[in-house]
């Protein structure tokens, strides 16, 4: 009987010793005026869309009281991160306040893709997850291009659904192999199943046609490279179709 009244004596006790804390760390937070603002954004390789520099200064003239000192309680944290999410290339923000009264703004990037371009008209990308982007005055990345009137039509879409699967898993494909991504420079598509391929080396345009049977399509055009450009030599043909199932049709 002695021992349990004696934890329930210790329990109590630590309850309010953890009450006691938490009402003292939170009257510290309360008495927590801004410091500092710290953006952090995090990389990735060869994409700069998103400058530290510009984002603390929009803050800064989007929410000047932050140069006050005011308390941090007083500060709308959830407005500051709606604001950062509203720039075209943030994919994620998330904005927090540590105990020195710092807030820190933590962003993710789009990575860019694809490039869709128009001559009449403001050019876009495409990201990694099938975001279109406006492109950027300050930066600019080399990846893959695609134009024709079906690609300048992805463009009025805010980001692309299941129907273009076949063309992200294409796009993928290129930029994921080290060979394909250097040597397949660009991507005509004036209609939907009828995709035209540019190299870097080679005169030969590529008629791929549908999104479809990927691997199996550039399994052809390693064939055509390897088997077919040293016997017939690389000026002998102006076009390759790798459309059909087992055939590679050059002429």
């Amino acid at each position: 009987m002695k021992a349990k009244l004696r934890k329930t004596l210790v329990f109590s006790v630590l309850v309010l010793v953890l009450l006691g804390f938490i009402g003292f760390v939170e009257k510290q937070s309360a008495d927590k005026r801004v410091n500092s603002i710290h953006v952090k954004v995090n990389p990735i390789a060869d994409v700069y869309f998103v400058e530290e520099k510009d984002l603390l200064s929009r803050l800064q003239t989007e929410f000047p009281m932050l140069n006050t000192g005011i308390l941090i309680n007083q500060v709308n944290l959830d407005q500051m991160e709606e604001k950062v999410s509203n720039h075209p290339f943030v994919k994620n923000a998330e904005v927090f306040s540590d105990l020195k009264g710092n807030i820190l703004v933590e962003i993710d990037q789009h990575k860019p893709m694809a490039r869709i371009v128009r001559p009449m008209a403001a050019d876009g990308y495409i990201s990694t997850e099938g975001v279109i982007l406006p492109t950027s005055p300050k930066y600019t990345t080399r990846v893959l291009t695609l134009e024709g009137n079906y690609a300048e039509r992805l463009l009025l879409e805010e980001r692309l659904g299941e129907e273009h699967d076949g063309l992200m898993n294409l796009i993928e494909f290129i930029e994921g192999d080290e060979f394909w991504r250097a040597q397949i420079t660009g991507l005509e598509i004036n209609r939907k199943n009828d995709i035209r391929m540019y190299q870097q080396v080679g005169k030969q345009v590529i008629e791929f046609g549908a999104a479809e049977h990927i691997e199996e399509k550039f399994k052809k055009i390693s064939l055509f490279y390897e088997e077919i450009l040293p016997t017939k030599g690389w000026n002998t043909y102006s076009r390759v179709n790798v459309k059909y199932k087992d055939q590679i049709i050059c002429e």
